[in-house]
């Protein structure tokens, strides 16, 4: 766990979110600045700066896109489509660095994202 890291203070509960899903090694919760109707942001618990740190963890990784799925359907935005994005690195968007997904719903996306 990372003192200064936003999401680690979450986790630790030093900060307070609206949790979604929590299990062993994942959270899930609302992000603050939400981009779309349904903007819930998969985090584990362990701190990895990104997903290539959590490259040797394929459990992790395919829980993480577990909790995705479940909460695709939990927020009916399953059967109509949703976006997931993991943003790695400055040139990647990335603002916190601790590994997160974004599950994005309940409008239309354009492509190319941005």
């Amino acid at each position: 766990m990372s003192h200064n890291c936003i999401f680690c203070k979450i986790v630790g509960r030093s900060i307070i979110s609206t949790i979604l899903y929590e299990d062993a090694r994942i959270l899930a919760f609302e992000d603050t600045k939400p981009q779309a109707p349904i903007h819930i942001l998969v985090i584990p618990k362990v701190h990895y700066s990104n997903i290539l740190e959590a490259a040797e963890d394929m459990p992790l990784l395919g829980d993480m896109l577990t909790a995705v799925m479940r909460l695709a359907r939990e927020k009916g935005i399953a059967d109509d489509g949703f976006r997931t994005v993991i943003n790695t690195g400055p040139n990647g968007g990335q603002t916190v660095y601790h590994l997160h997904i974004h599950l994005l719903g309940g409008r239309f996306f354009k492509w190319p994202p941005g």
